[in-house]
């Protein structure tokens, strides 16, 4: 299964009491089908999965799997391995098409632990598998060589969401993967142009929460060649890719749901409400790119 295009990275809605918004997810996942999105991301970090219990995680990925017409990635990673080959199985038993797992955190693992990780929840599910590599959360980098050999390893290895920022790494990862049936997907709206100029096939986006349209068309740009119009997508954008990230994710991407009438909600401690001067300036970047 190839990965290509704009995969939102989905907000978990949430009522005034903290539950988990049925409803609201639902209403989300319409939109966001309509905006004409590759694919649907839960219950990854912009989902707030640190903060969602197991059955939680479970009843979201079936409720997306449930409402929508597009494939599934669910977020099943964790920092503890059974955790994550429960989740994975959990999300292939579900119907998701793949699985997003994050490399473990905190634990901050060896290569060899790293690869034996990985390779446990390879060994124990058939679904495709999208590595996840963001030295910013997790406080650990996977290089190249270890993403190559999971990949030529596990035939269901299918993928790397990569947010290091690293051109160097993020080219040698396109060059030893280039034979493989293998997507490279930025990790960051900001890089999706420059890095699919390299040979990555999409993005898992935050802004595509809120434009699914505006990041498939700069996805569609890219991988048609079209980078002289792909750019002018791209600095149309710009400003809310930074106005997405004044505060940690999800909280300003959460607040934009809010604004433009799409489900969003409160955050779970230890997250806070946004800053009032930062809501300012969100509701002004918006403004921007209204109808």
């Amino acid at each position: 299964m190839r990965f290509e295009g704009a995969y939102p990275a989905m907000v978990t809605p949430f009522t005034d009491e903290e539950e988990i918004d049925v409803e609201g997810m639902r209403s989300n996942i319409a939109y966001l089908e309509k905006g004409g999105v590759a694919g649907l991301v839960p219950c990854g970090s912009t989902g707030e999965s640190a903060t969602l219990t197991f059955d939680e995680h479970k009843k979201l990925v079936e409720l997306t799997v449930d409402a929508a017409s597009v494939p599934v990635i669910a977020g099943t990673g964790s920092n503890n391995t059974a955790e994550a080959v429960e989740l994975t199985r959990y999300a292939q038993d579900a119907g998701a098409d793949a699985a997003l797992l994050i490399v473990p955190y905190y634990n901050k693992p060896m290569k060899s632990g790293l690869i034996k990780h990985f390779s446990a929840i390879a060994q124990a599910c058939e679904i495709p598998l999208i590595l996840y590599n963001i030295p910013g959360r997790t406080g650990i980098n996977m290089d190249p060589e270890t993403i190559s050999t999971l990949a030529h390893e596990y035939s269901n290895v299918a993928g790397v969401k990569e947010a290091s920022a690293n051109f160097t790494q993020i080219s040698n990862i396109i060059e030893i993967t280039r034979g493989l049936d293998f997507s490279v997907l930025s990790g960051d709206d900001g890089l999706t142009l420059p890095m699919m100029a390299l040979g990555a096939t999409g993005v898992i986006s935050v802004t595509a929460d809120i434009l699914p349209k505006q990041m498939g068309q700069l996805a569609q740009l890219c991988l048609e060649g079209n980078f002289a119009k792909a750019r002018d997508v791209h600095y149309q954008l710009a400003p809310l890719f930074k106005a997405l990230f004044i505060e940690t994710n999800p909280i300003p991407v959460k607040k934009a749901c809010d604004l433009l009438g799409l489900a969003g909600g409160p955050l779970r401690l230890p997250l806070t409400m946004m800053a009032e001067p930062n809501v300012v300036k969100l509701k002004e970047t918006l403004a921007a790119y209204a109808d």
